[in-house]
């Protein structure tokens, strides 16, 4: 079993940062670097102090047609990650189909359950530069039909590690020696939102040096959302351990993504009917 390494529990912490810093005129304190977008700034959706954002059942999506909807309009940029992310190729997966570990410790593209709505995974690369090999990003969103079974999925995410602490990728990349943790809001540390599971690792690519290997998840209601990191060769500890730190921080812009289009969708339906865009809203 991997050592537990203390950075990815430190980018935990940085979410948990981010959630408490909502104010009315405050800027993100977690992440700096990308541009200010309509679609990216934790504070400006954030839940009062010390709640976690969520997106409540009744805001959530309903149908596979209303969750593919949301997964591909949420906005994800890769300078949430860090400056030099860029979109990798293919950049985004079929929504009608998700990752599933086998028994065989193998992960595998599936249609998706009956109790999943749509999943979309997006994905993002810092290209190798100046000795330092690339770093590979992934970020997967799912709208589940009801928090109960969201929840499911988080206990299986739990289990898998426990049970697979070797995963084969795919034909040529292997994760090994996971370590996994799980921190419910209930325990007061994950402000940013409902619950959430860390895992690290490492991973190596034909056989090659292994580097380490970063999984984290949470849950807001219906929804969750997970990100890996797959560093690069070349790097010392303290650059490794900004990769994690800023996957965890870049997290936070998607939570807040989250947050926003589901108190959107609220006030949408509170409105009175001269301020609806359209007869369909």
């Amino acid at each position: 079993m991997a050592e537990w390494r203390p950075v990815l529990a430190a980018a935990a912490g940085v979410l948990l940062l981010a959630g408490c810093s909502s104010g009315s005129d405050d800027e993100p304190k977690a992440q700096e670097t990308p541009e200010k977008s309509a679609g990216a700034s934790p504070s400006a959706s954030a839940s009062p102090e010390n709640e976690p954002y969520t997106l409540a059942q009744d805001q959530a999506p309903r149908t596979r047609a209303e969750a593919v909807e949301f997964v591909s309009e949420l906005t994800v940029r890769p300078d949430y990650f860090g400056t030099g992310y860029r979109k990798r190729d293919p950049f985004e997966s079929d929504p009608a189909e998700w990752a599933v570990l086998g028994e065989d410790c193998l992960w595998r593209r599936e249609a998706l359950p009956g109790t999943v709505l749509a999943s979309l995974t997006r994905a993002y690369e810092l290209p190798a530069k100046g000795g330092k090999g690339p770093v590979y990003l992934s970020l997967t969103v799912t709208v589940h039909q009801d928090i109960v079974a969201a929840r499911r999925d988080m206990a299986g995410s739990l289990e898998e590690a426990l049970r697979c602490p070797g995963q084969q990728l795919n034909a040529t990349d292997r994760v090994l020696g996971l370590y996994s943790r799980a921190d419910a809001f209930a325990d007061g540390r994950s402000v940013i939102s409902d619950d959430d599971l860390t895992e690290a690792g490492t991973w190596a690519a034909a056989g090659g040096k292994a580097h380490p290997f970063d999984w984290y998840k949470f849950r807001m209601g219906p929804v969750t959302v997970a990100a890996t990191a797959r560093h690069g060769a070349g790097r010392t500890k303290a650059e490794d351990s900004t990769v994690t730190t800023d996957m965890g921080k870049g997290m936070t812009f998607v939570a807040a993504s989250i947050d926003g289009q589901g108190r959107a969708g609220d006030a949408g339906a509170t409105a009175e009917p001269t301020e609806k865009k359209g007869a369909g809203q």
